[in-house]
């Protein structure tokens, strides 16, 4: 556990996950959001997640963020955490709004936190590698106050599918300036980054509530001051949530990392992470990849591409039962 008793962490968990739903529909025809499945009878993605923050957080201090078509699996997942700490989007409207909506209520709550920022549809094979690092970030925060701070996750292949950070040549106390992002570059532009020293970008955010709120007003404030008066209405109609839910018919799709980061370089800082065996799963590939490095030794992974399976998590026995062990 940090040290840092007012560290947060916010557990991202209102994804669709569209491009894997051939891979996470069950027979009787029920897509179930990749979150919430699992690899080789596992425990689910989100399970692992909250077991993820809990090297910086306590359970008191963990927060997700939902939404309400997914209830069905949630709620046993999520039934450990303090109810208050559960938001619930009426609909999914992008990660930016997923980050925006619970950040307000811990600056509220707590105007001097310290945020982790955790998506729940992550594999690591390392735990313990990144945990050392989730760490690293919440120490870091410690000492720069007004700082963002992404993790990079070292590359162990060039792959155009994912996003790149390149680092820039300062140092802040153990973290490098970001330079810029780009976004699925070819293999052959991944290969001339991965040699400059470019990471993985993991959309895993360690700041303060303050900072981020600031970066949302400087990139999206037509969104913070409509999420603002909407939950201002719904406190005086003592949480009814019809503001909220009349807001969210009329928000746009924004993403943090197309819509909030770009451009934002010069505030950023990014900590690199070792080998950890990290895969988003965002493909049906790098699924196949994940399920192939079960049956590899440890170390770093080999890259092979069967037809992959993706167990699902979703019966609310198996559930309960991950539930329970968190």
């Amino acid at each position: 556990m940090s040290s840092h008793i007012n560290t947060w962490a916010l557990v991202l968990a209102a994804g669709e996950g569209c491009r894997v739903r051939l891979l996470t529909t069950a027979p009787f025809g029920v897509t179930v959001p990749k979150q919430f499945c699992s690899l080789h009878e596992g425990p689910s993605l989100l399970h692992e997640a909250l077991c993820r923050a809990t090297a910086v957080a306590s359970r008191r201090r963990t927060c997700s963020v939902v939404a309400a078509p997914h209830r069905r699996w949630w709620q046993p997942l999520l039934e450990s955490l303090p109810s208050e700490n559960i938001f619930v989007q009426p609909k999914n409207c992008g990660t930016a709004h997923g980050i925006l909506l619970p950040l307000l209520d811990i600056v509220e709550r707590e105007p001097d936190a310290q945020l982790v920022l955790l998506p729940s549809d992550h594999h690591v094979r390392n735990e313990t590698i990144l945990s050392q690092s989730l760490r690293r970030a919440a120490e870091w925060l410690g000492r720069e106050r007004d700082g963002m701070l992404l993790l990079g996750m070292s590359p162990e292949e060039a792959d155009p599918e994912l996003g790149y950070i390149v680092p820039g040549d300062g140092n802040s106390r153990g973290a490098l300036d970001v330079e810029r992002f780009i976004e699925k570059p070819t293999r052959e532009q991944a290969q001339i980054l991965i040699a400059r020293g470019a990471l993985w970008n993991a959309f895993i955010v360690a700041t303060t509530a303050q900072a981020l709120l600031t970066l949302f007003r400087r990139t999206i404030p037509d969104s913070v001051v409509a999420m603002c008066d909407a939950l201002r209405q719904d406190r005086v109609t003592a949480g009814a949530a019809h503001a909220i839910a009349v807001l969210y018919e009329q928000l746009p799709n924004r993403d943090f990392s197309r819509h909030v980061l770009p451009g934002q370089e010069s505030h950023l800082h990014v900590l690199p992470v070792p080998f950890c065996g990290w895969s988003d799963l965002g493909t049906p590939k790098r699924i196949a990849e994940v399920l192939q490095r079960f049956s590899q030794p440890e170390g770093k992974p080999t890259f092979a591409a069967p037809a992959p399976v993706l167990s699902l998590a979703a019966q609310q026995s198996r559930s309960q039962s991950s539930s329970a062990s968190l």
